[in-house]
């Protein structure tokens, strides 16, 4: 294999690996939001509770409320996890 072969393989390679990679996380809301400042509404829902949004919003003149999806009822349904079934066996 020729060096001129062996580069365009490996550059091949890294492409294909940057581009295949594993698709990014669905976003998800969680129940508390960090809002004010430069968040529009209903600002950064990234805060599983009260605590954590106290301790990201302390010194940067936002405040703390609940995600309206969840203070409605209208969060949206997570999905189930598939139940694996497993063959059974003729008699």
């Amino acid at each position: 294999m020729s060096r001129i072969q062996f580069v365009l393989a490996g550059l091949a390679a890294i492409w294909l690996a940057a581009f295949a990679g594993p698709a990014p996380a669905a976003a998800r809301d969680y129940p508390w939001c960090a809002q004010g400042g430069e968040y529009g509404y209903p600002g950064e829902c990234a805060y599983s509770s009260y605590e954590q949004c106290q301790a990201s919003v302390s010194g940067r003149l936002l405040f703390c409320d609940r995600n309206p999806r969840f203070a409605y009822g209208h969060a949206p349904a997570q999905p189930r996890p598939q139940r694996r079934v497993r063959p059974v066996a003729p008699y």
